[in-house]
């Protein structure tokens, strides 16, 4: 197994020598005896709160973590990080915390790991935010780690109907658009969402647990199985035994979150039609990790690979149907058969990509359907777009996994606010062929850079996901249908070229050129952006005042300097 041989433990800082025995009575009184202070000590970082679905289950997940560790000869010892809920947080001003959550999430691991001089960790989590924030984590401190998620929520079902979270934000559209009962809205409500695990389908926590285990982070096929099943107790066992084998080794996580590794994680993205915000969140990782990662990575390795996984929002499936067909080793072995993989990039399990997958044989029968033959694919390129032109000259991204038409030239209708577009939309003042233009709700100007869900959802609920568009400087949910573009960079709240649009320009949007822009002349845009001023900051105390001031932009991952 690669690594720099075994390590000598950073916990005997607190456990060896007379002058640590104030150290070890504390110690004992958690519990620990003669007999631990030699052992490795190693943290589980868990994000178990009773508040989100993702993570109501953790609890028992942890427990098998800590007895794969202590099989190993090591001291598992749990703490807790905050999680929030995207799906609770959304629509209102809560989702403002979201991005910054991820931040808070990185940095109190960090803090913790440091102050208590941990040997390694197990990152376990769930949901959007805090599966990147722990990753961060993981580059940031450089220590033996693994991560573990909590799974995906089974698939909600209405009679014949498959639902997930995402059917309940477009129900809210189609109620207001008077195409459902409020009877049947509400039945929507009740089924969409049968119990524990990250929401059913590829939206943002199951794509970035995806990533985790394509960046070599996490046990083979791991990140699919459903949070119900047994399968998901025994894969934490082996998380447990595997960490110890980083301890043993010296394996560190940087050594394995390599440039290859980041790019097979894109690769993985773009076969599957993950959601936009794991190019947020790749970009941060990687600059915890010292790996250069820009914009043009995701654009050039999209264009070379087929999307060919069928999956919610944009498919048909959901993430256990994966599971059931093979999960992310097949999509990967099937990338690796047609180059599209660095086989030679390490993992958690001491191997490479190519020697993890090698004897690797898919259940059978074979569900072909889900995981597509690549040489037939859904698509012919990658779902992930990077887009630049004269609104975005730093860049924007869209996902056009399900789009139908690919590009789109309208009027802007301009909204300084998520509300303010909510409410449009809401009163039927949106008309096809639209451009819906949000503004100044990116990194800093939100500040947080909300998602835009409940205004996609109801857009697509009324029935004009197909003939309007929208651009944002905020963000988009994994649930997010339709062509949609975000992450436009500058931001309006920098000065960006958005802050210029105006009610009635001529927008195009061109996803198969990567072409944004306004019909606006170059002269005339200078000229409005000389008359443009700063908006008075949202906030003055608290996370979101500092995020406000320091947050980079979204082209380079919207983290914290």
């Amino acid at each position: 197994m690669p690594g720099t041989g075994k390590l000598r433990r950073r916990s005997s800082v607190i456990t060896e020598g007379v002058e640590r025995a104030p150290h070890r009575a504390l110690l004992r009184a958690i519990g620990l005896t003669d007999h631990d202070f030699g052992k490795p000590i190693v943290a589980i970082a868990n994000s178990w709160n009773e508040v989100v679905p993702g993570h109501m289950h953790l609890d028992r997940v942890a427990k098998k973590i800590k007895e794969g560790i202590r099989t190993r000869d090591g001291v598992p010892l749990e703490f807790n990080t905050i999680a929030v809920c995207d799906g609770l947080a959304m629509g209102h001003e809560g989702m403002k915390f979201s991005l910054a959550s991820r931040e808070i999430v990185a940095d109190s691991i960090e803090t913790m790991m440091q102050a208590h001089c941990f040997d390694a960790f197990v990152g376990l989590a769930s949901c959007d935010k805090i599966e990147p924030g722990m990753l961060m984590a993981m580059a940031r401190l450089n220590l033996p780690s693994i991560f573990l998620n909590g799974g995906p929520m089974c698939i909600g079902r209405l009679g014949d109907k498959r639902l997930s979270t995402g059917d309940v934000f477009e129900a809210v559209g189609q109620y207001s658009a008077g195409k459902i009962t409020f009877e049947e809205l509400r039945m929507v409500e009740m089924y969409a969402c049968p119990g524990p695990g990250s929401c059913a389908g590829l939206y943002t926590a199951n794509t970035m647990a995806i990533v985790a285990e394509a960046l070599g982070l996490m046990i083979p096929g791991a990140s699919t199985i459903p949070a119900v099943d047994s399968k998901r107790l025994d894969a934490a066992y082996r998380t447990g035994l595997t960490l110890m084998e980083l301890v043993e080794t010296g394996l560190k996580a940087r050594e394995i979150m390599s440039y290859e590794a980041f790019m097979n994680a894109i690769a993985v993205d773009a076969a599957m039609g993950g959601s936009t915000n794991a190019v947020l969140h790749l970009l941060a990782i990687a600059r915890e990790a010292g790996v250069k990662l820009t914009l043009d990575d995701f654009d050039r390795v999209s264009k070379k690979t087929p999307y060919f996984v069928d999956l919610i929002p944009g498919g048909r499936y959901a993430v256990e149907d994966l599971d059931r067909a093979g999960g992310v080793p097949l999509v990967m072995k099937k990338l690796l058969e047609m180059g599209l993989m660095y086989g030679e990039a390490l993992t958690v399990t001491g191997k490479t990509v190519g020697e993890n997958l090698r004897n690797y044989e898919p259940p059978t029968p074979r569900m072909s359907q889900v995981v597509k033959d690549p040489a037939d694919p859904i698509s012919r390129r990658g779902s992930i777009v990077v887009l630049r032109g004269n609104i975005a000259p730093e860049g924007a991204v869209t996902k056009i996994s399900g789009v139908k038409n690919l590009i789109h030239k309208g009027p802007a209708k301009i909204y300084e606010s998520e509300e303010e577009a909510f409410r449009a939309v809401m009163n039927r003042e949106i008309e096809a062929g639209d451009v819906v233009v949000i503004r100044y709700e990116g990194p800093r100007g939100g500040p947080g850079m909300r998602e835009m869900l409940a205004v996609t959802a109801a857009i697509v609920g009324q029935g004009l996901g197909e003939s309007v568009a929208l651009i944002t400087d905020g963000r988009f949910s994994g649930a997010t249908r339709g062509l949609m573009v975000g992450h436009v960079s500058p931001e309006a709240a920098v000065g960006g070229p958005i802050a210029a649009l105006r009610n009635g320009d001529t927008i195009l949007i061109d996803a198969v050129n990567g072409r944004l822009e306004a019909e606006v002349s170059v002269e005339e845009l200078q000229k409005r952006l000389k008359s443009w001023a700063p908006p008075s900051p949202r906030y003055t105390s608290g996370i979101l005042a500092r995020y406000s001031r320091y947050a980079l932009s979204a082209s380079l991952g919207a983290g914290l300097p």
